[in-house]
C-alpha cells in the first residue's frame, strides 16, 4: 500500500494510516481512540474533522504525538508505575472499581486521573495528570504523581490525513508529504518547566514518598537531556526524585494489528539536581553569545 517517503504519518486511529482492514476502519468511521476507548479529541482548528493521529514519521524517525497513545495495552504504562512505586501484587482499581470494591479489598492502588474519575486540580493552574493513591484497610497510606507528555507539532498534514481517508476508494494514490514539523522549543518553554514545578509540589506532601514519575517517548526525553546534561542516578524513589519512564513503538505489524509500545529505559534522578541544571545547565548560552547576537541584530561588526 502507498506511503509517503520521508514526513509522513505513522498512525492514525491506532492503525497504520494504509491499514484499510475492517478493524482498522472501523475506528476510522467511530473515529475513537482504541486506547482509552472514547472519541479521539485531535481536531481540526474549527473542529468539523477528527484527525485520530497518533505518531508521526520525520525521516527515520517515528515521534508519539498523542499521550493518549502512552495508554496502550490497557494502560501499561501506568501498571508499569505502580509496579516500580508499590510493588507488583498491589492491584490497580480505576475509579469506578474503587468505588464498587474499597469496603472489600484490603490494599490496592486506585488511579486519578481524566480518564478514572477527574484530574486533581491544586492551586490556580496545575493540573495533575494521574495521582496513584496506596490505599490500606480504608486508609489512604501513600501516593504517587504521574506526569504524561508527548510532543505537540507546527504545521499540518491535512493533505496527507485525506490521501489516506480516501484510500479505500483510492487504494494507488499517491500520498503527499506530510507538511508537520515537531514543536521542540516546547521541551524548554513548557514542559520542563510544569514537570520542575509539579515535581516541587509532590515533594512538599506528607504523603508522597516516591516523588513523581514521567511517562514519555523516548527521543522526547532526549531533548530534555540535551538541556540539563547528565544526571546522576538514584536507585531507590523517594519523596524528591523524579522517575522518567520512556518509550517507543514496537516494530511494524500486519494489517488489522496494533504496534505495542516498548519501554526503552527507566531512569531516577534528584528533583534539586535536575532544576539547577535546567537553570544553570551545560547548554546554557554565555553572557558573551548574547552579546554577539545582539550587535549582529544590529550589525555591528566591532567596537
Amino acid at each position: 500500500m502507498p506511503r509517503a517517503r520521508n514526513r509522513d504519518l505513522a498512525e492514525i486511529f491506532g492503525y497504520a494510516p494504509n491499514d484499510l482492514s475492517p478493524t482498522a476502519r472501523y475506528f476510522w468511521d467511530l473515529e475513537a481512540c482504541p486506547f482509552i476507548s472514547k472519541k479521539c479529541s485531535k481536531y481540526n482548528h474549527d473542529q468539523t474533522i477528527t484527525y485520530g493521529t497518533c505518531s508521526v514519521r520525520t525521516k527515520d524517525k517515528e515521534i508519539i504525538i498523542c499521550p493518549n497513545r502512552l495508554y496502550a495495552e490497557d494502560f501499561l504504562s501506568i501498571r508499569n508505575v505502580v509496579a516500580d512505586a508499590f510493588g507488583t501484587n498491589v492491584p490497580l482499581f480505576d475509579f469506578s472499581e474503587y468505588l464498587k470494591k474499597r469496603k472489600s479489598i484490603k490494599k490496592f492502588v486506585v488511579a486519578l486521573g481524566q480518564n478514572s474519575g477527574r484530574e486533581i486540580n491544586v492551586g490556580r493552574s496545575l493540573s495533575m495528570d494521574w495521582v496513584l493513591a496506596l490505599i490500606e484497610n480504608k486508609f489512604l497510606i501513600e501516593y504517587t504523581g504521574i506526569e504524561v507528555q508527548s510532543i505537540d507539532i507546527t504545521g499540518n498534514y491535512r493533505d496527507a490525513w485525506h490521501a489516506y481517508k480516501n484510500l479505500p476508494s483510492r487504494p494507488s494514490a499517491q500520498i503527499p508529504e506530510s507538511r508537520h514539523g515537531l514543536n521542540w522549543a516546547n521541551v524548554h518553554k513548557r514542559l520542563i518547566p510544569q514537570l520542575i514545578r509539579k515535581g516541587l509540589v509532590y515533594s512538599r506532601s506528607s504523603y508522597v514518598k516516591k516523588g513523581l514519575y514521567f511517562i514519555l517517548p523516548d527521543i522526547v526525553f532526549k531533548k530534555f537531556e540535551g538541556v540539563v546534561g547528565d544526571l546522576n542516578a538514584i536507585e531507590f524513589p523517594n519523596q524528591k526524585t523524579i522517575t522518567v519512564q520512556t518509550y517507543e513503538l514496537a516494530p511494524t505489524v500486519p494489517a488489522g494489528n496494533q504496534r505495542q509500545l516498548k519501554m526503552v529505559r527507566q531512569i531516577r534522578f534528584g528533583l534539586d539536581e535536575f532544576s539547577e541544571k535546567f537553570i544553570s545547565g551545560p547548554n546554557l548560552p554565555t553572557g558573551q553569545e548574547l552579546d554577539e547576537a545582539v550587535k549582529r541584530h544590529l550589525r555591528i561588526t566591532r567596537e
